[in-house]
């Protein structure tokens, strides 16, 4: 496993090592890689070995059957894979970058596709946020390994609090089986892919920060008064009419 895995170039491309996910769901996994490769065509490639994998799917080459799909963010570095129609086994894919006249980078990860329920999920993968205010997200597990939050390509949170590229964040399990994180003050460059682990297995997050929308609150009180004044207004002038109208005969 090691031979090969020098040979990819692991220090060129991150990505998560290991995920559980149930069968017949989808799942996004993201890659990040170095400015080098900005420009280069980017691809899943499924198999153990390295120098044996098969194309899943490119970057310049959509998939006709609609099992994979890939995106690039060449502003952010990174290109994301999405697996739809997960069947029971344990699968192995490469996050890949082809570089011309070389043999390609790549980086080594595995799915493992259960029918029950995985060892670690989250409730959503993509989770929207405002900007300055919190999110919680629930990690939920069955094993007992260390539970962590981290960034992708930063640092990992282990303890109850700490940050992740400077973003504060809190932890805590009060609840059997669910790590439970809270990340606040969120900033528009807290967006990004983020992953909750427990051992060797993780599972990918994507949070989107944006500004928060702009609404009008309309208080009853002042449809009250409203109505209340124009009702007023008809008594007054159904008196005036009134006075008017008798006021011919004297």
């Amino acid at each position: 496993m090691f031979e090969f895995v020098l040979v990819a170039g692991v220090h060129s491309i991150t990505t998560v090592s290991k995920v559980s996910v149930k069968a017949g769901k989808s799942i996004s996994i993201p890659c990040l890689y170095e400015s080098q490769y900005i420009n280069h065509v980017k691809y899943l490639c499924e198999g153990y070995y390295w120098m044996s994998c098969s194309y899943a799917v490119k970057t310049n080459k959509a998939d006709p059957s609609g099992k994979y799909s890939i995106s690039d963010d060449k502003k952010l570095k990174i290109f994301t894979m999405t697996i739809n129609q997960l069947v029971h086994k344990i699968t192995d894919y490469w996050c890949a970058v082809e570089i011309d006249g070389e043999v390609d980078d790549g980086q080594y990860f595995q799915l493992s596709v259960s029918s029950g329920t995985p060892s670690l999920y989250v409730d959503h993968q993509r989770i929207t946020g405002y900007i300055g205010e919190s999110i919680t997200i629930r990690c939920h597990h069955s094993n007992s390994g260390e539970m962590k939050w981290c960034r992708l390509g930063r640092n990992c949170v282990t303890g109850s609090s700490g940050s992740t590229d400077g973003a504060a964040v809190t932890a805590h399990m009060r609840h059997p089986n669910v790590f439970t994180v809270t990340m606040s003050g969120l900033r528009s460059k807290d967006s990004g892919w983020h992953w909750c682990a427990e051992g060797d297995i993780q599972i990918p997050v994507y949070l989107n920060f944006t500004e928060k929308p702009i609404t009008t609150s309309f208080d009853p009180r002042i449809l009250i008064i409203l109505l209340s004044v124009l009702i007023l207004i008809v008594i007054v002038l159904l008196f005036i009419w009134f006075i008017l109208r008798h006021g011919k005969y004297y």
